[in-house]
């Protein structure tokens, strides 16, 4: 007999979409027991032979410990999967993400407005606001408008001189600089909008010296829709929920501290061997991959940075990190550890 909970549980996972044969595999029980308890208004009292074993039932207690460590925020069922899989889990996604329905309220997803541009046209360029120790850093992302390549690196703030470094360890990355660069109303970007007439801005003394060294063109969003920065607005949300988030909540619950030096240590392996090399979900192609056609698009970087500092070229293609990529993960013994306490 399921009783309260269980009844509470087939009507949660069937109003969130979960399929009849799903929730039957997720909870043991035929689909016909499944129907039977979706018809009920109340609890039934039929007996129902004894709840089945599933593959996920020894990580139910890690999800939710996961899922706690990282409250207000909220860790992708595709991360926890990940985990869960590098433990022994055996069974399919599918499972991890009705059983975290449950544990999850739903919402609606604010919408993004987001619109295509030819190869080596436009990069989109935004800052983050995070948390690391109590303390406020922020993240600077630029993500290549067709290839969707996508470089960041987190700071101690947002002051010219860093936006300016970020943007040329970008372009070294990237191979080459794009037509022109999109931004919202960043202080250290405009100083006054529509200054010398409609859609002639007043740009930050820096930052004119900067297009100019590397020759793109600044722009601006419309007041107020600084969500036209779809492409690079939406990676600032994906880095916290499937990074950030997973990575800061790990180190609580082990108790660790972690700066911001191993902090990008991290980000930059998780960028090479994830969020550039997965298939993107609106391109339907790899960002690592994409990028190679992008860079015969891009303008040549100059021969020096902007301070006078040569720059050096190697042969073959740019690497994608300044920081070192090796995995900075734990050991699985500390994963079982984390079991342990549950």
């Amino acid at each position: 007999m399921l009783g309260q909970e269980g009844y509470v549980e087939i009507h949660v996972m069937h109003r969130q979409g979960v399929s009849i044969k799903a929730i039957g595999r997720e909870l043991g029980i035929s689909r016909n027991t499944v129907r039977k308890y979706l018809r009920s208004e109340t609890v039934l009292s039929t007996q129902v032979r004894p709840t089945k074993p599933t593959k996920l039932d020894g990580y139910r207690g890690y999800l939710k410990a996961r899922v706690a460590a990282a409250r207000p925020d909220w860790i992708p069922a595709t991360v926890l999967f990940d985990e869960i899989v590098a433990l022994g889990y055996s069974g399919c996604l599918t499972s991890v993400r009705g059983y975290l329905r449950t544990l999850k309220p739903q919402f609606k997803d604010d919408p993004v407005v987001r619109f295509e541009t030819p190869p080596g046209h436009q990069m989109q360029v935004d800052w983050g606001s995070f948390k690391l120790s109590g303390q406020r850093i922020s993240l600077f992302v630029a993500t290549l408008g067709w290839s969707r390549f996508t470089f960041g690196v987190f700071v101690a703030n947002e002051q010219f001189e860093t936006l300016r470094d970020c943007h040329e360890q970008a372009f070294d990355v990237f191979g080459g600089v794009p037509l022109e660069v999109l931004y919202d109303n960043m202080r250290t970007v405009v100083i006054e909008r529509n200054a010398y007439g409609r859609g002639l801005h007043r740009f930050h003394a820096g930052l004119k010296d900067l297009a100019h060294h590397y020759t793109f063109m600044p722009r601006l969003c419309r007041l107020y829709r600084a969500k036209t920065k779809g492409k690079v607005e939406r990676n600032i949300g994906y880095i916290r929920r499937s990074f950030f988030v997973p990575l800061i909540s790990r180190y609580r619950q082990l108790g660790q501290v972690l700066d911001l030096e191993a902090l990008n240590g991290e980000f930059a392996r998780w960028l090479a061997t994830k969020a550039n090399a997965r298939i993107h979900g609106t391109t339907g192609e790899v960002p690592d991959e994409r990028l190679l056609a992008e860079q015969a698009a891009l303008q040549a970087l100059p021969a020096t940075a902007l301070g006078g500092q040569v720059r050096l070229r190697s042969s073959g293609r740019p690497r994608v990190a300044r920081f070192p990529i090796e995995s900075l993960q734990h050991p699985l013994s500390v994963y079982d550890e984390l079991l342990e306490q549950i």
